[in-house]
């Protein structure tokens, strides 16, 4: 097949816009915001995973199975939004459902887990999660070329 008479694929207009739009997000991930927000997230997420031995509660496995997984999924999300921002933007809605889900998992989670050492230390890094969460958003719709807002 003669590729000279067909051109370039690079050059078709759809893949010129995708690649214009991807660079957007590129470059909006380069700001030191978003580099803050994502490498606090990070380590949110392996606090969030070594927490039952940090502060000491792992003789409730329900709840040190839970927040390892869901410590190891925050800092696989964070890693995702550090090296590959423009295709993983849109599941970050998921680090706020994280943030809540960290804030009640010790009245949620089977077993008499909601003790004063498990409700501090998930209630501050859910609060923590949340906020960096709501904050990874916000400046994704600030960031150029986003949708426009409702003044």
């Amino acid at each position: 097949m003669a590729t000279g008479s067909m051109g370039s694929m690079s050059l078709h207009p759809d893949i010129m816009e995708l690649r214009a739009k991807h660079e957007k997000y590129e470059l909006a991930a380069m700001e030191p915001a978003p580099q803050a927000v994502t490498g606090l997230m990070f380590l949110t997420g392996l606090y969030i995973a070594i927490s039952a031995w940090v502060v000491g509660f792992t003789r409730f496995p329900a709840l040190t199975v839970n927040n390892l997984i869901v410590g190891i999924a925050l800092a696989v999300l964070a890693l995702g939004f550090a090296s590959m921002y423009g295709r993983i933007h849109g599941i970050g809605w998921t680090a706020p459902l994280i943030g809540v889900w960290m804030i009640v998992a010790p009245w949620v989670i089977s077993g008499d887990v909601a003790h004063t050492a498990t409700i501090w230390s998930n209630v501050v890094a859910g609060v923590v999660v949340l906020l960096l969460g709501l904050g990874s958003m916000a400046l994704s719709m600030r960031r150029p070329g986003a949708r426009n807002r409702l003044p």
